[in-house]
């Protein structure tokens, strides 16, 4: 994409602009460096599509690719062009909160997306112990309803299958409830008052979720004439 314009909005639209490269920065700045994670966070987007755009990144110096070691494959690493852009991606997402969350959609709520998030949400250290099982059921959906976020203190890890292990918290709400949450829009207080959330499990998890399972960057960031 060319426009053939001095401008320097113009010229970093030439690389921000094709459709799915915002979000393949985003995911390399929230830390996912192998393709399968990337893909996890980006959904729809097929893997020769990626694989296109993640070489045109690397063209225009925003991504380095590094052979795995004894592996195959490549990881993804952000340059300095690509890591300047964070607070303006920032930005952008608060714009998102204030002028965009209206044209949310039901659909828009993806219980794989969501999980991905808090997995990458969990403050370890402030879970005690040498293993946490957490299980959450979306009582919105009909297949794939059970998931577990299995937290060790080396990693947190998704599971689609019982691990077969004791849960030790408990969710049960909609995949929109727990979104709006972990977005800020809703208080885990509120949610559970209303009959939108159960949760249950160890006292001293269940007591002080918000520490241990961190809200989304956009948590605290103003709200517009939109909230919810």
């Amino acid at each position: 994409m060319n426009y053939n314009q001095f401008c320097p909005i113009a010229k970093a639209a030439e690389i921000l602009g094709e459709r799915w490269t915002i979000l393949i920065l985003r995911e390399i700045l929230m830390g996912g460096r192998r393709f399968n994670t990337l893909q996890r966070g980006l959904g729809d987007i097929s893997p020769a599509l990626l694989t296109k755009r993640l070489k045109q990144l690397e063209e225009q110096n925003m991504l380095i690719r590094r052979k795995i070691p004894g592996q195959k494959g490549y990881e993804y690493y952000p340059t300095d062009a690509c890591e300047a852009l964070l607070p303006v991606l920032f930005s952008l997402g608060e714009w998102g909160v204030i002028w965009a969350k209206h044209t949310i959609l039901d659909q828009d709520f993806d219980a794989e997306f969501l999980m991905l998030y808090l997995e990458r949400s969990i403050d370890r250290e402030k879970i005690k112990g040498q293993e946490t099982v957490i299980k959450f059921r979306f009582t919105d959906l009909i297949e794939q309803r059970d998931w577990w976020l299995v937290v060790k203190p080396e990693n947190a890890e998704v599971c689609l299958k019982d691990p077969g292990r004791d849960v030790d918290v408990f969710f049960n709400c909609t995949v929109r409830t727990l979104s709006e949450i972990w977005m800020g829009d809703r208080t885990y207080r509120e949610a559970i008052r209303n009959g939108d959330l159960m949760m249950d499990g160890d006292p001293a998890l269940t007591r002080n979720v918000s520490a241990w399972l961190r809200p989304g960057m956009f948590a605290n960031s103003p709200r517009g004439p939109f909230r919810a």
